[in-house]
């Protein structure tokens, strides 16, 4: 191999090696993600994708960890309702609590929409409820939309990732790759790539 074809190879390998450590990080991260913090914040925002996290957001509510609360991302033919039934809530117990949001669909809406409402309900301080794989680019966008606030990570243990030996499955790997790719976008600054495109549910 002469040394230009040395370098050329060099060239395209090392970035691959680079997305693959990377890689391995994030995993570790999502498997091993830290207790969520106690205590209280003005307010839940709950990024939709999968129905453990609106339970989520609606028992924290309920224990008082903050007094309002956002669901991003909503379906357009989800209310309040529906969505409370679905998670075995009385509607009527968080009515003019909780704000439902149908103008998201990719996780940079989700920090827009969460970004407008807590000007408008003058919060501060947020519980960020999302799976524990997509926080860290959740946490990244929000971040971006909103400086001044205090975010705290409430990560949620989704059923793809958590029954034992679901990490080989070919589905989680899948699932994994693609939010990787799509974590390491918006840190260039490429969340755009994926604004009209499919953002991952849980199974």
């Amino acid at each position: 191999m002469t040394r230009k074809r040395r370098i050329a190879a060099l060239v395209l390998l090392l970035p691959a090696l680079a997305f693959i450590a990377g890689f391995v990080v994030f995993v570790v991260g999502v498997l091993d993600a830290a207790d969520p913090p106690s205590g209280e914040t003005d307010g839940i925002v709950v990024l939709t994708g999968g129905g453990e996290r609106v339970a989520t957001g609606f028992r924290l509510l309920g224990e008082g960890r903050a007094q309002r609360m956002l669901i991003s991302g909503a379906h357009q033919a989800s209310g309040l309702s529906e969505i409370a039934a679905a998670a075995g809530v009385d509607p009527a117990a968080v009515q003019g609590r909780v704000t439902v949001g149908h103008a998201a669909a990719s996780t940079r809406g989700n920090a827009a929409e969460t970004a407008a409402w807590a000007r408008a309900q003058e919060v501060k301080s947020i519980r960020v409820v999302t799976a524990a794989y997509h926080m860290p680019r959740a946490m990244l966008e929000l971040r971006r939309a909103m400086p001044d606030r205090t975010l705290v990570a409430h990560p949620v243990a989704t059923g793809t990732l958590r029954a034992p030996g679901s990490l080989w499955r070919p589905g989680s790997w899948a699932l994994l790759i693609g939010e990787y790719a799509r974590y390491v976008a918006a840190q260039a600054g490429l969340s755009g790539l994926f604004v009209n495109g499919r953002e991952p549910r849980e199974s």
